[in-house]
C-alpha cells in the first residue's frame, strides 16, 4: 500500500498530559508536511493550533477524555467550545458505566446531543473496546449506527490496551453503512497500519507512523 494512502487516514495524535505548545506545533507541522487526515490534540490547544495551521490540516480534539464519565452537559459544553475554537473533528468518550448498566437510552441520547453540538463537524465515538465484552461492543455498533455519528472508534489509548484486528473485524460486521471505523492505540508499524486499513479501518489514531517516516529520513 502506498504510504501516502496510509497517511491520508492518519489522525496524527498527541494527547499526553504534559504536552507543551512546541510539541503541538511540531505535530501540526508534521500533519501539514505528511498530509495526514488531521492532527488530534488536547482541547486547550485547539484555538492556537487552528490559527497556526489555517486550512492546511484539520484539527481534531477529544471530549470527555479519557474516562468518559463527565456529565452529558459537560461534554456538550466541551464540544461547543471546541467547535467555536476551530475544531473540525470531535472524538468523544462514552460513559462506559452506563453501557455496563445497560442504560442504552442514556448513551444514545448523549451521543445525539453531542452530535448536535458538533454542527456540521465530524463526530467519532470512542467506546474503549478493551473494557467491553463482545456483546457490549456489538450493542455500541448498533447505537452508534442509530445516532448517525460519523465514526466508531476503538480506544482512547489510555485504557490499558488499544486497537485490535479482531475489533475492526467485529465493527465492520455490525456497524451500518453510514458509520466509518477508527482504530486507535498501539498502532506501532506501517505493517499494522496496512492491516487495519485492509480490515476496514477508515482512520488510524497514531503518532508512530509519522515518527517512522521521519526516522527513515535521517
Amino acid at each position: 500500500m502506498d504510504i501516502r494512502e496510509i497517511l491520508k487516514r492518519v489522525d496524527h495524535t498527541l494527547l499526553k498530559q504534559s504536552a507543551v505548545w512546541n510539541e503541538i506545533k511540531q505535530i501540526c507541522d508534521d500533519g501539514i508536511k505528511y498530509n495526514t487526515a488531521s492532527v488530534c490534540i488536547p482541547a486547550a490547544f485547539v484555538k492556537r493550533a487552528k490559527r497556526y495551521v489555517g486550512n492546511n490540516v484539520k484539527i481534531c480534539t477529544v471530549v470527555g477524555f479519557p474516562n468518559g464519565y463527565s456529565t452529558t452537559a459537560a461534554k456538550v459544553f466541551e464540544t461547543r467550545d471546541a467547535v467555536e475554537n476551530g475544531a473540525d473533528e470531535i472524538d468523544m468518550v462514552i460513559n462506559i458505566g452506563d453501557l455496563k448498566d445497560k442504560n442504552y437510552t442514556g448513551i444514545r441520547n448523549e451521543i445525539m446531543e453531542i452530535k448536535g453540538a458538533c454542527r456540521d463537524k465530524v463526530l467519532k465515538v470512542i467506546i474503549e473496546t478493551c473494557m467491553l465484552t463482545e456483546d457490549e461492543k456489538i450493542k455500541m455498533c448498533e447505537i452508534v449506527t442509530d445516532t448517525r455519528a460519523d465514526y466508531i472508534k476503538t480506544s482512547t489509548g489510555f485504557g490499558g490496551a488499544g486497537a485490535s484486528f479482531e475489533d475492526i473485524i467485529l465493527f465492520k460486521k455490525y456497524v451500518g453503512s453510514n458509520v466509518k471505523i477508527k482504530a486507535a492505540g498501539g498502532i506501532s508499524s506501517i505493517e499494522d497500519a496496512e492491516k487495519f486499513i485492509e480490515l476496514g479501518a477508515d482512520r488510524l489514531g497514531t503518532s508512530r507512523i509519522v515518527k517512522i517516516l521521519k526516522e527513515e529520513e535521517l
